[in-house]
């Protein structure tokens, strides 16, 4: 598949954007007008740059309010385009965006429309140019790809084809099986973005919340499949316009754009490998995978397969070995029940377990770092091929020493930083002192009848959060869910899941990505700053035996307020006996369809906090109802500090 990118997804000058857009991997780049117009380069030293770094330029745009206008004002519109024909020459590109016109001033007269079209593609032919006709979602007359595409067959010019936008089309709610019906060859441009579904009016969705595929909720699979089976072969190009990514690193946000279109890339291969008379539903096999990519003009290509983890491994926390922090949380670990495995062999690493819940404590390269995650371990099949689909996936590899006789044990950096190791087993602990080996196996595997980690929290900075998302979907094949909002004493908290399915009414992994404000007060009532703090939830098999055994080894557990347990019983009546033990245990209730789920929390050291958690039933949340009780507890603490 060709692959592009549009220079407005991107921060920084036009060299800039050139020179991250090639390092990213891509073949071909649209010029924004504005990145020209604004850039000291001359066309031809944009041309000569983008030759040497390897960057075909496909697309020039974007020429507005063209069609559906009087004589005169058209006649002005063509001296404008030819002008910006002869631009293109000089750049080197062929082809040319024409956006539906957007101004009230206009006429509405589909021949008129065919008539101004045509005679712009007569033009264009003059200068070796194509014009790709685009429909604008809020397009005063043309708003429908559909509109669009009887417009370019009623000029019928060879000069004049459509432009597919994914946003322009999927945000109105378009049917996309009509581009079924536009011939491939007059498919001039395919342009393609995300975006969370959102209630606002189309425009100010479009300039500021669109994503790159994979960070937001359209079917995009869905319709590039569509355009595959049209023969369509030319560029498959980003054009996102976000306000985030245009303030973020140009350089890693190239690369977030290239991972979302080879992860749509693949998606588009399983969506024809299980659809269409080409391919009976049926599951996307190897064979079947290779099939379908094979079967279109637009070549496909996908990765190596893997299956979603079957479970947490590990989670390690990195801080300095001389703070008196690290003692807090070897004590916090001890009275919750973790036991200590010992020392690594060879490194400053000690492990923590319970049950099948494993902790590991990082001292290394740790001066003056405050506890924090710094890593995870998934359970995967096969974690060679798991790792060569992340590393194509543009996820940078962490590279480990390892001694003789140890584990080798294959991790990527994630976008916030944290490590996350693939692992097949946990032979791994055999490396930590004369009992390490106990903890490998010692339940049986993971289950509700011993500890294991239930889920993880990790708290994102604000400009990586959709990167993370398309990270752990592609990469780790965890499925998103629908994004939330949970209310803090700072501000809303976005929160989104990323899950394996159910399978037996259990899910192998959680994580929940945060999204969490950042508030400094002014200096005359002294500086209050609500740091991202992140936890570690374990399950057990019983939340009261477990807190009374913790409370008996000294745990102070987050303190829960009376006005809680007030609304709590006026919400689900619950039995005075049950109702005075969450009480007395600071310990907090949520039911759903079901089951039910008992819940604490620790209090935090450095940046990390942990939650002990039952799930009775078929309870799937995360006691959502109970995170605001939550956040207003631990905002307190911050302040008393």
């Amino acid at each position: 598949m060709r692959t592009g990118i549009a220079t407005v997804c991107l921060s920084g000058t036009l060299e800039e954007k050139l020179r991250a857009a090639a390092k990213a991997g891509f073949g071909g780049v649209e010029i924004f007008e504005a990145d020209l117009v604004t850039s000291p380069l001359s066309p031809e030293d944009v041309r000569r740059l983008a030759d040497g770094l390897g960057l075909s330029l496909d697309l020039y745009q974007p020429f507005r309010d063209l069609d559906s206008v009087p004589d005169e004002v058209y006649r002005a519109n063509l001296r404008r385009a030819e002008a910006k024909f002869k631009l293109m020459g000089r750049l080197g590109i062929d082809t040319i965006l024409v956006c539906s016109n957007v101004a009230t001033a206009s006429i509405d007269d589909d021949a008129l429309r065919a008539e101004q079209l045509r005679g712009l593609a007569e033009l264009a032919a003059d200068h070796g140019v194509k014009v790709a006709y685009e429909a604008l979602a809020w397009g005063t007359y043309v708003n429908d790809f559909e509109h669009a595409w009887r417009l370019v067959a009623d000029a019928d010019h060879p000069n004049l084809g459509t432009c597919l936008d994914t946003f322009h089309i999927l945000s109105r709610g378009w049917d996309t099986e009509p581009i079924e019906r536009i011939p491939g060859e007059k498919i001039f441009f395919v342009q393609v973005a995300d975006a969370p579904k959102l209630s606002m009016d189309v425009l100010s969705w479009s300039r500021h919340y669109r994503v790159f595929p994979g960070e937001g909720q359209f079917d995009l699979p869905k319709f590039l499949g569509h355009v595959a089976r049209t023969g369509y072969n030319g560029p498959v190009s980003l054009e996102v316009f976000n306000d985030t990514f245009r303030q973020s690193d140009v350089e890693r946000t190239a690369v977030d754009a290239m991972r979302s279109l080879i992860w749509l890339e693949e998606r588009t291969a399983q969506h024809l490998a299980t659809s269409g008379a080409e391919f009976p539903a049926a599951p996307p096999t190897p064979a079947r995978l290779a099939a379908a990519s094979r079967a279109y003009a637009m070549p496909l290509t996908t990765l190596p397969q893997v299956a979603p983890p079957s479970g947490l491994n590990f989670a390690e926390i990195k801080a300095d070995d001389a703070a008196p922090s690290m003692r807090a949380l070897e004590r916090l670990l001890g009275q919750l029940g973790f036991e200590a495995r010992g020392e690594h062999r060879t490194k400053p690493v000690s492990l923590w377990t319970l049950g099948d819940a494993r902790i590991i404590l990082n001292r290394q390269q740790a001066r003056g770092v405050a506890p924090a995650i710094s890593a995870l371990g998934f359970d995967v099949e096969n974690a060679v091929s798991a790792v060569a689909r992340a590393v194509q996936l543009k996820a940078a590899a962490v590279p480990r020493t390892s001694q003789a006789n140890e584990e080798v044990l294959q991790a990527v950096q994630a976008p916030d930083g944290t490590e996350v190791f693939l692992c097949q087993d946990a032979a791994w602990t055999r490396e930590f002192g004369s009992d390490g080996g106990e903890a490998v196996g010692e339940s049986g595997g993971p289950g509700r009848h011993v500890a294991r980690i239930d889920h993880i929290n990790l708290a994102q900075p604000w400009q990586h959060y959709d990167e993370a998302v398309l990270f752990y979907s592609s990469v780790l094949a965890l499925t998103p869910q629908p994004s939330q909002d949970v209310s803090s004493p700072t501000g809303l908290v976005r929160s989104q899941v990323m899950q394996t399915e159910l399978v037996r009414g259990e899910r192998a992994v959680r994580l929940a990505l945060n999204l969490a404000p950042w508030v400094q007060a002014d200096e005359v009532r002294g500086t209050v700053r609500d740091t991202f703090q992140e936890h570690i939830a374990v399950a057990v098999p019983d939340l009261v035996e477990t807190a009374r055994a913790c409370r008996a080894r000294g745990l102070r557990f987050l303190p829960i307020p009376e006005n809680y347990y007030e609304d709590l019983d006026a919400r689900y009546g619950l039995e005075p006996e049950f109702l005075a033990t969450l009480r007395e245990l600071d310990l907090l209730y949520d039911r759903d369809a079901g089951g039910e789920f008992l819940h604490f929390y620790t209090e935090t050291v450095g940046s990390v906090f942990f939650e002990v958690v039952q799930r009775i039933g078929g309870y799937d949340g995360f006691g959502a109802p109970n995170a605001p009780v939550r956040h207003a507890v631990q905002h307190a603490a911050q302040r008393a500090q």
